[in-house]
């Protein structure tokens, strides 16, 4: 498995397992109905990606400022090429909030429970550092995703708190949706 920067090229392989994870809706804080070009827009970005977006091809908002921590996306790719997993880097918050670093991920679930997810996260967290982010912080885990749960505890992730009832789950109604931190 290869891990690198995504392309714009990418997005087709990206959107092709992404949009099953959003329309399940029992993971990730996006409404189920989120389109390509929603999702597009909130995922790729860094490197070549914002270079794409200041020339006006692809869509999506205006770059951070130079003086800001960038962002990037990488996807995962299988021996065959295909697109097997992604995940993407960008700061939690803007203004003063916005040393922290956030990141997402997504895994095909037609290949999960191979390390794809782990070695995403060790390649995330490696490019934060270099980026000087002295922090990473994800806003909303889901209490019932005991595999994310658990791999980010492996890798120092704590949870410093959890909103009660802050993900409502299709199978399990209401559930806890946990803010993880760790310094880099």
């Amino acid at each position: 498995m290869l891990i690198r920067d995504a392309t714009a090229g990418d997005w087709p392989g990206i959107w092709a397992f992404m949009s099953r994870i959003v329309a399940a809706g029992d993971t990730f804080c996006w409404d189920t109905d989120t389109s390509s070009e929603q999702a597009r827009a909130m995922w790729l970005h860094g490197g070549s990606l914002d270079a794409e977006r200041r020339s006006g091809g692809a869509g999506g908002a205006a770059p951070r400022a130079s003086t800001e921590p960038p962002g990037a996306t990488l996807v995962a790719v299988d021996a065959d090429g295909t697109i097997v997993g992604t995940g993407e880097l960008h700061r939690n918050q803007g203004g003063g909030g916005a040393h922290v670093a956030n990141a997402g991920f997504m895994v095909s679930p037609d290949h999960g429970r191979r390390g794809i997810g782990r070695a995403l996260a060790e390649h995330i967290l490696d490019r934060a550092r270099a980026y000087g982010y002295p922090a990473m912080q994800f806003n909303a885990v889901v209490s019932t995703n005991t595999g994310a749960v658990a791999l980010w505890r492996s890798l120092g992730f704590e949870i410093l708190a959890t909103v009660p009832d802050g993900f409502r789950h299709p199978a399990e109604g209401y559930v806890g949706l946990h803010i993880m931190y760790r310094k880099l």
